[in-house]
């Protein structure tokens, strides 16, 4: 009977030693110390104009094992920065992003595709002024790894993608002041 017992045992012991760790996803804050959105358009083709949100929240959920995530960015518009406070205010008002009415932009994944262990787009709804538009990030770099100086799990991510400021009611003076627009966004975000 002991023996049964100790073969039960060991048995039971190698079973666990040998099955693999389930990984569960992992939440992650997003640092709004270093998550930037930024966005660029053409200026009557004199330049390309870039301005970006000094204002970001939200959370990112990661789980590699399963290679799956889920981001969900909240961008305070009020706080546009075009290097030109009379142009930000421009920007906030009723012709562009009207911050009075819509104080923020949303973008919410619906999917979060890998190429290996890494992500490379993230499907989802980007709402400006209260239009909801189905867009894809390309994500350009990635990484996971311990914060060398928070000692916590942290991820942070570049990514991009091209929208027109038309399609969210923002397209006053298109197409002199360019119509397509390059979102670009670096965010880096802490383990809960």
């Amino acid at each position: 009977m002991k023996t049964a017992k100790q073969l039960f045992a060991s048995l039971l012991l190698a079973t666990s030693v040998a099955a693999p760790a389930l990984a569960a996803p992992e939440t992650f804050i997003v640092d709004t110390t270093h998550s930037f959105p930024r966005f660029s358009y053409s200026h009557f083709g004199y330049s390309t104009q870039l301005s970006r949100f000094n204002k970001t929240t939200g959370k990112v959920t990661f789980d590699k094992a399963a290679k799956t995530g889920s981001v969900d960015i909240v961008i305070d518009t009020k706080s546009v920065d075009t290097g030109f406070s009379t142009f930000d205010e421009h920007i906030q008002g009723e012709d562009f992003l009207n911050t009075a009415k819509f104080p923020t932009a949303t973008f919410k994944s619906t999917k979060v595709n890998f190429n290996g262990d890494t992500p490379s787009t993230v499907e989802g709804n980007l709402t400006i002024k209260g239009v909801t538009k189905p867009v894809t990030l390309t994500v350009s770099s990635f990484q996971a790894m311990a914060h060398p100086m928070l000692k916590k799990d942290a991820i942070g991510a570049n990514a991009y993608t091209l929208i027109k400021r038309s399609d969210f009611n923002a397209g006053k003076f298109a197409p002199h002041v360019g119509d397509d627009v390059r979102i670009d966004i670096a965010v880096e975000a802490i383990k809960e």
